[in-house]
């Protein structure tokens, strides 16, 4: 629990103190977000503010993690770093796309396919490393069985042949990063709205991985009414540690993100969270209920793909206004600050579902 709250605190401090530091570094830089003058008027004004704040959310988040560790002389865990390498790979592949949009000037930074590649490459080495390291208990950082609240029946060993399962299990985990990624990258188009709703999802996390280290089947002060129960995770109390360290990062910097914001995620930051996010899930082996925990950028995404599809099949007709989903209000005339707020609730909402159905399963055990 120390470590827990010292990786929160200590996060939240580096971005709440170090993120104007980093705004006029990324000033002196010319690091400013390009504005589609295509987009909402509202926006023009947003031109040259400087973007690639999640540098400083990945920087917080290593400081007070490994501060934390030190301060409380605890072990770093493969889960962590795990959840770590998945995170600072994408926000990587983001950085590469953020700078080439600052430094060319334009609203277009790494094409589709290429950032996809992207993170495919990034996802691929994470799921190989994510089915080794076992602990002393045999268990692994992630399984091959897909996952709700807990493992289910549903293995990808039934597949048999070990290379297959391999190759099954590295395709499912690449959907899961790129679809979470994708769909954070999609809701950052207002102030404050994409590390609001990342503060919500990944803060479930938290709770979660608290949870499954009280309940742990390894977990010699476990009561025996409670065996039938518990949860096979490796590393459990770690995951809900580096989950506490982002979200503590992403107060701070949601400090200086708010509207009108000083500066902006860029993809270096959607993407990282979206990792951060996808790895938290498939650790815990909660991968299915990620629907629900993130159901907010499962809404924005699916908007866009329902909008360009049918924008594709009746040539040119559109369902909403505008996409992602919150220009589609800002069209409408809603304020900024209206969307956002409005969003979160909605963000939070269904986080207390997926939370719920989470505790609500280990009761009806």
């Amino acid at each position: 629990m120390k470590t827990l709250l010292a990786a929160g605190a200590l996060s939240m401090v580096f971005s709440l103190f170090m993120t104007p530091v980093f705004i006029r570094l990324f000033k002196r830089l010319a690091w400013g977000q390009f504005i589609n003058m295509d987009g909402p008027e509202t926006h023009h004004v947003k031109r040259g503010t400087p973007t690639m704040g999640g540098i400083v959310i990945v920087l917080a988040t290593l400081f007070g993690y490994f501060v934390a560790l030190l301060l409380t002389q605890r072990g770093v865990s493969i889960s962590a770093l795990l959840v770590l390498f998945l995170m600072v790979g994408l926000a990587v592949v983001g950085f590469i796309d953020d700078f080439i949009k600052t430094h060319r000037k334009r609203s277009l930074g790494l094409g589709p396919a290429a950032k996809l590649i992207g993170q495919i490459v990034v996802g691929v080495a994470f799921a190989i490393l994510a089915l080794n390291f076992p602990d002393k208990n045999g268990v692994t950082p992630a399984s091959t069985a897909i996952s709700i609240v807990r493992d289910t029946h549903i293995d990808f060993d039934m597949l048999v042949i070990p290379a297959v399962i391999v190759i099954a299990f590295v395709v499912w985990v690449c959907v899961i990063v790129m679809a979470t990624s994708n769909g954070v990258n999609l809701t950052d188009g207002l102030d404050g709205l994409a590390p609001g709703s990342s503060i919500l999802a990944i803060g479930a996390f938290v709770f979660i991985g608290f949870w499954q280290d009280s309940q742990n089947c390894f977990n010699p002060h476990l009561a025996s009414d409670a065996l039938g129960k518990c949860y096979e995770v490796r590393d459990p109390l770690d995951l809900a540690i580096i989950a506490a360290a982002i979200v503590g990062a992403l107060i701070g910097f949601l400090w200086w993100n708010t509207n009108p914001a000083k500066i902006f995620l860029g993809d270096t930051g959607s993407l990282a969270l979206g990792g951060a996010l996808a790895a938290l899930a498939i650790l815990s082996r909660t991968e299915l209920l990620l629907v629900v925990i993130g159901g907010i950028f499962v809404i924005v995404a699916g908007q866009v793909v329902i909008q360009l599809t049918y924008f594709k099949l009746t040539k040119g007709k559109r369902i909403w206004l505008a996409s992602p989903l919150h220009h589609h209000f800002e069209v409408k005339g809603w304020a900024e600050v209206t969307i956002v707020v409005r969003f979160w609730i909605i963000a939070g909402l269904l986080v207390a579902a997926g939370v719920g159905s989470f505790y609500l399963e280990w009761v009806s055990r």
